[in-house]
């Protein structure tokens, strides 16, 4: 298998398929993964928990398909423009650009200070103990919202900035998108459903910009020698994700945020309790 055994393999993949999607980070959880297993931080690894993503990712398509390749064929306004009447029919897609956007352009802009932020363990440790004590009480701060209440542009934008909060790495991006749509008036559950959706262009462009940059770092090679462990854990994660979506919106609709709130405590403290102890942890 390569610089991964395939026990390893097979772990690190569940624990991202379980985890991109939830509100929980997924960073902190292959941090945590990755050290209890010993695992080397080497150029391989590190493109391996970046590549994965791309199954986690194909997972919203397969589930969402009806949804997701969807045009809207309603009439368009009496009186609409060429441009307003293409806009009208692509409109889900035109949702999700301008949801898109404000992460895109902080992204970009702050990619430097980012990276050094996803270096940093006591960052992500923070933010996990951080966001859990707010999901203990974000419940109570939104109240349950409008059943089938529209996303227009104005609500897609607002998701989108509440996704740049996620950059802190620790935050998390479904819990961040989530929230955003909670304060938007949106149920739990739709808003879930719009977080899983917004991921597809985010995660995409965020992982295709990491692929780029190893193989502009000569990491080709690291890609091609290992093909074959690279796909089993695309899949794994894939597979993975398919249940832990449709698990999540179901608990998430029940019983709303608290338990993950818990959680995230409890991961967050582990990570900043074993570095207080003197041991050292890597990211992969």
């Amino acid at each position: 298998m390569g610089e991964l055994t395939f026990l390893q393999t097979i772990i690190l993949a569940v624990v991202e398929g379980l985890t991109e999607f939830l509100p929980v980070s997924s960073t902190g959880h292959l941090i945590i993964a990755q050290n209890l297993m010993g695992i080397e931080s080497t150029p391989f690894v590190k493109a391996f928990t970046v590549i994965i993503q791309f199954g986690a990712i194909l997972s919203v398509i397969v589930l969402y398909y009806k949804r997701f390749f969807k045009l809207n064929h309603t009439p368009a306004p009496e009186g609409a423009s060429s441009l307003q009447r293409f806009l009208h029919k692509w409109d889900f897609y035109w949702k999700l650009l301008i949801a898109f956007i404000p992460a895109a352009v902080i992204g970009l802009l702050g990619n430097n200070i980012i990276d050094q932020l996803l270096g940093s363990i006591r960052v992500v440790a923070t933010m996990l103990v951080v966001g859990g004590i707010f999901m203990l009480y974000c419940d109570r701060i939104f109240n349950k919202g409008v059943e089938g209440i529209e996303m227009t542009k104005k609500r897609a934008f607002s998701i989108g900035l509440f996704q740049c909060i996620s950059m802190i790495p620790g935050v998390s991006r479904s819990m961040a998108t989530i929230v955003g749509g909670m304060a938007q008036r949106m149920t739990r559950k739709a808003a879930a459903e719009f977080s899983f959706f917004l991921a597809v262009p985010t995660m995409f462009a965020a992982t295709a910009w990491d692929v780029l940059k190893l193989f502009r770092h000569g990491g080709a090679a690291v890609v091609t020698n290992n093909m074959g462990t690279l796909l089993l854990g695309s899949l794994v994660a894939f597979i993975v994700a398919l249940f832990a979506i449709k698990g999540f919106i179901d608990y998430l609709t029940k019983y709303g945020f608290k338990a993950f709130g818990v959680y995230r405590i409890i991961v967050g403290g582990f990570i900043l309790f074993w570095l207080l102890t003197g041991h050292n942890m890597v990211i992969g």
